[in-house]
């Protein structure tokens, strides 16, 4: 019998329980900083999901060796803590712990259990639609508005070092650069991708993005940050199930990074951008 399209799955049943544990250990190792409470919640949701019950009530087949796959590249972002560095040794451990959490689960779920869930597909429904382009313009916008007042009155750009020269502007700019691509290939590509095995679209989103915003938050989004970065991750969610393109997400989300790189600049160095914002 054919399995259930994640548009007519129902929006909650009985085998989110595990779904939610394994999300919930983001937030217990990201926001909380309890790495040990975050894998105790991955071991009891990959072990819930192995019980009868669970696995009558799922819709799919795997649920266990899915969210199996989301604890690996959890456990391999979780190798270090988050806060933004510049220096080389922390730039390499940034590369070395988000890489692993995008190759591990890909080439275990490719390579051992022969599955092809986890893809990234770059250009998607192919040409860009008028709607596409505007909202690219729109994304630059709103970053605009939004993004000065958001760091500099709450404070939240003291969680990026100070960027005072040209190589610490440069290396900024790569970084923040970097993760915004990384953040693509993991929440969206990754976990939301294996979610949509299981789960109705608007659950999957929905669970992927309390694992995307923890991420943010250790990351530095902090304060009132969540208010901006949960509709972020929702609409990420959202316009990738919308053009199937990895391409258009990432260039979305680099054009708002873009806008945050600018702002910690301007915020670190009073009076060097201070025709481009408001604030």
């Amino acid at each position: 019998m054919a399995h259930a399209t994640a548009q007519t799955r129902p929006l909650m049943s009985w085998d989110i329980a595990p779904a939610l544990l394994v999300c919930l250990a983001a937030p217990a190792m990201f926001v909380l900083e309890s790495r040990p409470l975050g894998y105790a919640l991955l071991a009891a949701g990959v072990l819930l999901a192995l019980l009868p019950p669970i696995r009558r009530a799922s819709t799919a087949p795997h649920l266990a060796r899915d969210l199996l796959l989301i604890g690996l590249g959890l456990v391999c972002a979780s190798a270090i803590h988050l806060e933004a560095k510049l220096d080389d040794l922390s730039m390499l451990a940034f590369t070395l712990a988000l890489g692993g959490a995008v190759v591990v689960p890909y080439v275990v779920a490719r390579y051992f259990f022969h599955d092809h869930a986890i893809r990234f597909p770059w250009r998607g429904g192919g040409r860009w639609t008028g709607w596409q382009w505007a909202w690219l313009v729109a994304v630059i916008g709103l970053g605009w508005l939004i993004l000065p007042y958001y760091f500099i009155t709450s404070g939240v750009y003291r969680n990026w070092p100070v960027v005072d020269d040209a190589n610490l502007i440069a290396r900024l700019f790569v970084g923040v650069g970097a993760v915004g691509i990384w953040d693509e290939l993991f929440f969206i590509c990754t976990v939301f991708a294996l979610l949509r095995r299981h789960f109705h679209d608007a659950t999957a989103n929905a669970l992927q993005a309390i694992v995307f915003v923890s991420f943010l938050w250790e990351l530095g989004y902090r304060e009132w940050g969540p208010a901006l970065t949960i509709p972020f991750a929702l609409l990420q969610g959202f316009i990738f199930l919308k053009t199937r393109s990895l391409a258009y997400v990432v260039t979305v989300h680099l054009l708002f990074d873009a806008v945050v790189f600018l702002v910690l600049v301007h915020a670190h160095n009073p009076g060097a951008l201070d025709h481009l914002f408001l604030v």
